[in-house]
């Protein structure tokens, strides 16, 4: 009869959110005798946030007692038997961030709970994004009692991710990238087509960052595991969880990614990205002739239209810079000298005038590259692995930089020297590679400006080190930011 329709339209109510029933259903009581049962450490929010039984996504709430994850607050949900099987009262809606005690199934309101709250979903203000780098940031602790600083937290590998752990580690330290992800209002209103789910990326970014620089944090590190499977969905699977990368194309790839998520388009400040890494180059082009042909033969060839040198105009995310083969030979008393190169060498190959051939299959070019214009950041990478018809071979060669003041005006032509006043710039982000080709693992040394201090991570490993320690090593990639 009539009472069964009501008590119907009733549990309807209780399961929907955001739905406030009357006050006769769903007293909000303030007080709950069950909040000093809540076991901080076990809380865990970078995880995927499904339901640990049913693993749907919809209408998710944490246990905060244990830590998992169950969906619904209704009667015969899986949130509300495990209230009443386990005892454990208190859950968290990860959705609209707000607490409610099972089964009686009351909102509880309490602001000693803000602090998970937090650790959810950390927000900055304008005012903590300017401290970041101030250079008097002082340690946070968790809640085991372990220090850390914000911005220099350990991120779990999951499998083989290290590839994408330094690139990621690298990114947070890149200033105007971290603050536009710091803050959400910078993205949100961003306008996208209906069913465009490639914007997950972007909000997942900056979950990640966001995690990363929390003061408050329970845990001294953060898993990148929901960023991760963005990328592995929008990847389609060319970046895996479970098999190692290269993180040079991994970076690649997220970078024009994130790009293009964000409605970028040519124009080079139309995203954060091309506003902090995007330069630009002139590419000279000549073909050479044939080398079995005469000298006659080849000078008619060199009068022709097509062995004239071409021009493009063309921009970079990065510069690839080429290693000079290693020795063949070991010396006479049997030690193998590791060789070296100067950093300055390995630039000159964008000086407007050294020549670097490449070869098609059937054609012989010669390329100079001049730069003409500088971004705020440069990202360098050393290319340290060369595949043959066999094996993929890799060059040990230590690269010899300086750690500050490194002038990239050394490298530009007399007509940029005078266009480009500001060409002097210091390392912030360094990717090393140890081990044999194909196998070996990633690590970074990242310079922390709120503490001017250097820290190398490796995954979950971080410890600080000394500049001096960070040019003896392996280089792979490198982040150079221009000096004020």
């Amino acid at each position: 009869g009539e009472p069964e329709v009501k008590k119907r339209k009733v549990e309807v109510l209780q399961e929907e959110e955001d739905v406030d029933t009357p006050s006769v259903f769903n007293p909000r009581k303030k007080l709950c005798p069950y909040l000093d049962t809540i076991n901080r450490q076990l809380l865990d929010f970078d995880f995927e946030k499904l339901c640990s039984v049913s693993l749907t996504r919809i209408n998710v709430y944490a246990c905060l007692v244990c830590g998992k994850y169950f969906q619904g607050r209704g009667t015969n949900t899986h949130a509300y038997t495990h209230s009443v099987a386990e005892a454990h009262h208190v859950f968290l809606n990860l959705h609209t961030l707000r607490f409610y005690c099972l089964p009686d199934n009351y909102e509880i309101i309490d602001t000693s709970l803000d602090d998970i709250k937090y650790v959810l979903n950390p927000t900055f203000t304008l005012q903590d994004i300017r401290q970041l780098d101030r250079g008097n940031m002082k340690f946070s602790r968790t809640v085991d009692g372990t220090l850390y600083l914000p911005g220099v937290v350990g991120l779990n590998n999951i499998k083989r991710n290290d590839y994408c752990n330094v690139v990621l580690q690298a990114l947070a330290h890149v200033a105007p990238l971290r603050d536009y992800f710091l803050s959400e209002r910078n993205y949100a209103k961003i306008k996208r087509p209906p069913g465009d789910s490639i914007f997950t990326l972007v909000q997942r970014f900056g979950e990640l960052m966001r995690k990363m620089w929390n003061p408050r944090n329970f845990k001294a590190h953060v898993s990148p595991h929901e960023m991760l499977q963005a990328v592995v969905l929008w990847s389609s699977k060319q970046f895996q969880i479970t098999e190692q990368g290269d993180p040079i194309d991994f970076l690649s790839w997220f970078l024009h990614t994130l790009h293009k998520a964000m409605k970028g388009t040519k124009k080079p400040d139309s995203s954060i990205i091309y506003k902090s890494f995007l330069g630009e180059m002139k590419i000279y082009t000549r073909k050479i002739p044939p080398t079995e042909l005469d000298d006659t033969q080849k000078a008619l060839l060199m009068a022709t239209d097509e062995y004239q040198e071409k021009v493009e105009d063309s921009n970079f995310l990065y510069l690839t810079c080429d290693l000079p083969p290693p020795p063949l030979f070991i010396d006479e008393f049997r030690e193998n000298i590791i060789p070296q190169v100067n950093l300055y060498q390995l630039l000159s190959k964008f000086n407007g005038v050294s020549e670097k051939e490449y070869k098609t299959y059937k054609d012989n070019f010669m390329k100079r590259f001049e730069i003409t214009k500088l971004p705020p950041f440069i990202i360098l990478y050393i290319k340290r692995f060369t595949k043959n018809t066999f094996f993929l071979e890799k060059n040990p060669t230590i690269v010899n930089f300086p750690i500050k003041n490194v002038d990239f005006g050394d490298i530009l032509t007399a007509k940029y020297r005078s266009i480009i006043k500001r060409s002097k710039y210091s390392l912030i982000a360094n990717v090393v590679h140890d081990g044999e080709p194909g196998k070996g693992t990633y690590r970074s040394h990242i310079f922390h400006k709120g503490s001017n201090t250097w820290y190398e991570m490796q995954d979950l490993h971080v410890i600080d080190t000394l500049p001096q320690m960070i040019t003896l090593t392996e280089s792979y990639i490198q982040i150079y930011e221009l000096q004020d």
